[in-house]
């Protein structure tokens, strides 16, 4: 088993943009959102991550991917077959459920250069993107809760990338954005742990309204 410091750097790499899974190329509806609900500076792109991070990700996927951190340890494969559907089902657009699709397929391959066991555990199970993920962390020795900082840092980041490109606005703003939600982020983690199967949700109308309308979106930047 990997010491702390293979598990540290281990899960910052799982969270770095550049691994080839694709998240760069998705908004979330951050692109939608700049032509149809004002997202048009750094302080409105901020409130906009900011509500998405504890409303949206915090309560779905961030809840789920801690749920899945613990049952791939554990080897509970009907529990991480139930946690994938559900993450399956609750995609709320097209574009949605193409995104976890695609980024968990991805990750599935890059997986499978890094634990040879990879095709056999994952067998039959057309993992999604957390499910994916939260197999990957599952093999350092870090604390679930660190697991889920690394898992939302990574997609604070991409957002953070994808509202730089969209609004647009410049590199300093962008980090001030991802400052902010970095601070946010530890105890977003801590209230979606405690979130059991009955409390997670993936209840976001207007940000469902929003990634359908970008199917028809002109121009479009980002595949989500």
């Amino acid at each position: 088993m990997p010491d702390a410091s293979q598990s540290l750097l281990q899960l910052i790499w799982l969270a770095s943009p550049a691994l080839p899974v694709g998240g760069f190329s998705y908004s979330e509806g951050v692109e939608a959102a700049v032509e149809w609900a004002g997202i048009d500076s750094e302080s409105r792109a901020a409130e906009w991550l900011s509500d998405q991070l504890h409303l949206s990700f915090a309560r779905g996927d961030l809840a789920l991917f801690a749920q899945a951190v613990s049952a791939w340890r554990t080897n509970d494969m009907p529990r991480i077959h139930a946690l994938n559907e559900w993450v399956m089902v609750t995609r709320e657009s097209a574009e949605f459920l193409l995104q976890t699709e695609q980024m968990g397929r991805s990750f599935v391959e890059w997986l499978k250069l890094h634990h040879a066991d990879t095709a056999a555990v994952l067998a039959g199970l057309p993992a999604s993107y957390p499910v994916a993920f939260a197999f990957a962390a599952s093999r350092t020795t870090a604390p679930v809760h660190d697991c889920a900082l690394a898992f939302a840092f990574g997609w604070a980041e991409n957002m953070v990338g994808a509202a730089v490109k969209a609004v647009p606005l410049g590199q300093s703003a962008g980090q001030r954005i991802l400052g902010r939600l970095a601070r946010e982020i530890p105890d977003t983690v801590t209230r979606a742990m405690a979130l059991s199967d009955d409390e997670r949700q993936a209840f976001a109308p207007l940000l469902a309204v929003l990634s359908a309308r970008h199917e028809t979106q002109y121009s479009r930047l980002f595949r989500s």
